[in-house]
């Protein structure tokens, strides 16, 4: 027979347990502050990655929903939701800083500069891949657009997880395609589809500047929110 001291611990043990699944669950939208992020709440969006999660989560510029990059169905998890096929989808990359680039994209020492002068920062360098891209994606793709923007949050999960993560800028259904700045409007509209939606405060209406590096010099192929130093 179960003592009553020990029947309560037991009772404790469990609504405390309960309660923490449930914050979990209704906790989608997770609070975290750009100039100091919670370590435990990283950890627990880069667990939400392993798993082969999606989340939303805040950049320099523009929300962004993001995936393991090693992970192919996630991959078509986000392809799914941006309504494309994963081997026609030109999905960016975020890196913690320059130390993935040669993995996943073929620089020389010019462009290597400028990238290193420019990042962190609202820029997205489109680089010649390397082999391992179109194995990524299953495609025959031979670009790769390179992220390190300048938000801690965003870089914090990178380092935390352990490798890049996908990128592709969440958007209203507008045409003109107003950027969706406000995360609890991004929670409502993409609860269902994702794991978790960081709310890193309001968004940029702008996106970051695109780079192709890819013909020799620099060709700007959309002015966003970064300024290119040559």
């Amino acid at each position: 027979m179960i003592k009553l001291k020990e029947a309560v611990s037991f009772l404790d043990e469990t609504v405390f347990n309960f309660e923490s699944f449930s914050e979990f669950c209704v906790n989608m939208l997770l609070k975290i502050y750009p100039e100091n992020p919670d370590p435990k709440k990283i950890r627990q969006i880069a667990e939400i990655l392993k798993g082969g999660g999606l989340i939303i989560y805040p950049t320099d510029t523009v929300y962004s929903i993001g995936c393991d990059l090693l992970n192919q169905k996630a991959i078509a998890k986000v392809a799914g939701i941006k309504g494309l096929k994963p081997d026609k989808a030109n999905f960016s990359i975020i890196c913690y800083d320059l130390s993935h680039i040669s993995e996943y994209a073929r620089v020389n020492t010019p462009e290597y500069k400028l990238i290193r002068r420019s990042l962190p920062g609202a820029f997205t360098f489109i680089l010649n891949a390397t082999g391992n891209v179109p194995k990524i994606f299953k495609s025959k793709k031979k670009t790769i657009g390179i992220r390190v923007p300048d938000n801690n949050i965003a870089r914090e999960i990178v380092n935390e997880f352990g490798n890049p993560i996908i990128a592709t800028s969440v958007h209203d259904d507008d045409e003109i395609l107003e950027y969706t700045t406000d995360p609890e409007l991004i929670h409502e509209k993409y609860s269902n589809q994702v794991d978790a939606v960081i709310d890193g405060g309001m968004g940029q209406i702008e996106a970051s500047t695109i780079v192709d590096l890819t013909q020799g010099n620099p060709q700007i192929v959309r002015q966003g929110l970064g300024e290119l130093d040559y």
